[in-house]
């Protein structure tokens, strides 16, 4: 299947298992092992308000291409549910994240290592 057949739910369906993956990798290669403090952690990332203090984050500094902002509006705007732990714009925009995270892994590793790069910087806390 061409890239350009691809959805934005597929995007972030991708991007999600990917985040994840990533964030987790990050705290264990920074020397975490307890399961509780994992968690914790990787929360800090994973949830919707984590993956939408990034987005915001790497937004103000300018990392995202236009094509990536669009692949991000396709991945906000496909939408179906809104989880009880979470309000509306919160989830599209993590949604949106993912998508661009989803994107960036079936299309440009350099630059999917430039995006985790830059997620990072967030530190321990993601601030």
């Amino acid at each position: 299947m061409d890239i350009k057949e691809y959805s934005a739910n597929s995007f972030s369906f991708i991007g999600d298992a990917v985040f994840t993956l990533a964030v987790r990798c990050f705290f264990i290669e920074n020397g975490y092992q307890s399961s509780k403090t994992l968690q914790h952690l990787c929360n800090s990332y994973n949830s919707a308000a984590g993956q939408q203090k990034v987005f915001e984050r790497l937004k103000t500094d300018n990392f995202f291409t236009e094509e990536e902002l669009q692949i991000f509006k396709m991945g906000r705007n496909h939408i179906s549910h809104i989880p009880k732990s979470s309000d509306r714009l919160t989830y599209e925009t993590a949604s949106g994240l993912e998508a661009v995270c989803g994107y960036l892994y079936l299309t440009d590793k350099k630059r999917l290592d430039e995006f985790f790069n830059k997620v990072f910087e967030g530190g321990i806390g993601n601030e």
